[in-house]
């Protein structure tokens, strides 16, 4: 994408009003300007925007409303708002918004339009770089998460696992990584979970594998769920369930989006991403309750429940990167319901066992605004994973715990990684929100890079 930034000596101020500074800021104005603003009934509310006109009809400077220092919540990306408001043209911050870094990439992500099967013009505005903001790793952040939309906006017709392993493929070249795919009889030799899954589907499941990095250097391994496309397979969905499930996908484009923050930030990793991508359809092979697979890590699991697809995908995965002893291995997956009835759609929950790592991901998702939640590993709960007739199910009976019972049944596939992290993430947003449209969201993966920025520098 090109650049959102571009600097400007005359470019038009946009000055950041709240209910309480209003007062002061419209006294300030030219006389014009006030009663101008005085006759639009302008209020300074969270989001009111009003262009001032200068004497000549041009545009002298915009007003946009935030919410008081005091408000019992505040959007920092609520800026994002404004590419969507503003006319053609290069505007500057010109007094300080809540966290100007922030108001910069939401102003970057307001731009976004997804315009593959219908025109939707991007916003032809320019923000001049607020001062301290390296707009550089602004760009890095925002093209990221753009990618991640793209790829989870794309309908399953032209996102199957092929596609999947192309656009994996296209950013691996871009980058100078190394890019494998099994497929075939070696996928259903070396990973039946993930054969298992994506069997019945005429495009053939596979599974994806980028290196990148000097072999020296700390290895950090990312997995993401890569069901293109979810109809629960022989426990269907219905018809309400089954509608956004091109979304499914949302952790491999996720993983995506932060091995390209890394690759382009150049951190000192050594990096691998792991994506098992499939497609869970319905046919006559298609894999069927109570039948039992036996992983790549050798543990037996029985199928209690065909539409609990990702975490067997990602089991074989986690058990190949498991294999390597990497010094920290993250999984991110749109897993479960429950996430989502517990937490909702913006707030991911996220498990580990590593307490320093728990708390730099607390810090840096709330750094970031990329909002996640610690849930735990409960492990009187592990107990629940039992089978009658294999090692472990991969749906417990009950309904109750449903992330908290997913985790547990993917760390039976962790053993020697020195860190893991594991998030259960939406990725969607279900309705527009500032800075973050209706459709295919990045989330986690701005608050993860920010970690791996602090230690990987």
């Amino acid at each position: 994408m090109p650049s959102v930034f571009e600097t400007s000596s005359t470019a038009i101020p946009i000055t950041f009003v709240t209910k309480s500074s209003w007062d002061r800021v419209a006294e300030a104005l030219p006389p014009a300007q006030r009663q101008f603003a005085a006759a639009s009934a302008y209020a300074a509310k969270p989001g009111g925007y009003l262009a001032l006109p200068a004497p000549d009809g041009a545009i002298a400077q915009v007003l946009f409303g935030l919410e008081d220092e005091g408000a019992r919540s505040r959007d920092l990306f609520r800026p994002g708002a404004l590419p969507g408001l503003l006319p053609p043209g290069t505007y500057r911050f010109a007094n300080a918004p809540h966290d100007a870094r922030l108001a910069a990439l939401a102003f970057a992500l307001g731009t976004y339009r997804f315009a593959r099967y219908r025109k939707a013009d991007r916003p032809e505005v320019r923000l001049v770089p607020p001062d301290g903001v390296d707009a550089a790793e602004i760009d890095r952040i925002a093209d990221a998460a753009m990618l991640a939309r793209d790829l989870i906006n794309t309908p399953s017709n032209d996102m199957g696992p092929e596609q999947l392993a192309a656009a994996a493929q296209t950013l691996a070249a871009e980058f100078g990584a190394s890019f494998a795919c099994t497929i075939g009889e070696e996928l259903e030799t070396h990973f039946p979970l993930i054969h298992a899954v994506g069997m019945a589907s005429s495009r053939a499941p596979r599974l994806i594998d980028i290196g990148w990095g000097d072999p020296a250097h700390p290895k950090v391994t990312l997995v993401g769920k890569g069901v293109c496309f979810d109809t629960g397979g022989l426990d269907l969905k219905p018809s309400s369930g089954m509608l956004i499930m091109k979304k499914d996908m949302g952790g491999a484009a996720n993983v995506l989006a932060l091995a390209r923050m890394v690759m382009d930030a150049k951190l000192k990793v050594r990096l691998r991403v792991l994506i098992p991508a499939v497609e869970n359809a319905v046919a006559g092979n298609a894999f069927r309750p109570l039948d039992i697979f036996t992983s790549r890590k050798g543990i037996t699991v029985e199928i209690g429940n065909t539409d609990a697809e990702g975490r067997l995908v990602l089991a074989d995965a986690l058990a190949l990167a498991d294999e390597e002893k990497p010094d920290l291995l993250i999984d991110l997956g749109t897993l479960t319901g429950a996430a989502r009835v517990a937490l909702g759609p913006d707030l991911p929950p996220f498990y580990t066992n590593d307490e320093t790592l728990a708390a730099d991901v607390a810090r840096c998702a709330v750094k970031e605004n990329d909002p996640l939640w610690r849930m735990p590993l409960w492990p009187p709960y592990d107990a629940w994973l039992d089978s009658k007739t294999a090692t472990i199910t991969n749906a417990p009976s009950g309904g109750f715990a449903g992330s908290i019972t997913c985790a547990l049944f993917l760390q039976r596939f962790v053993e020697q990684a020195g860190s893991w992290l594991h998030v259960d993430i939406y990725g969607w947003t279900p309705s527009a929100k500032p800075a973050r449209p209706e459709g295919g969201e990045c989330q986690a993966a701005r608050a993860i890079y920010q970690v791996l920025s602090e230690r990987y520098a």
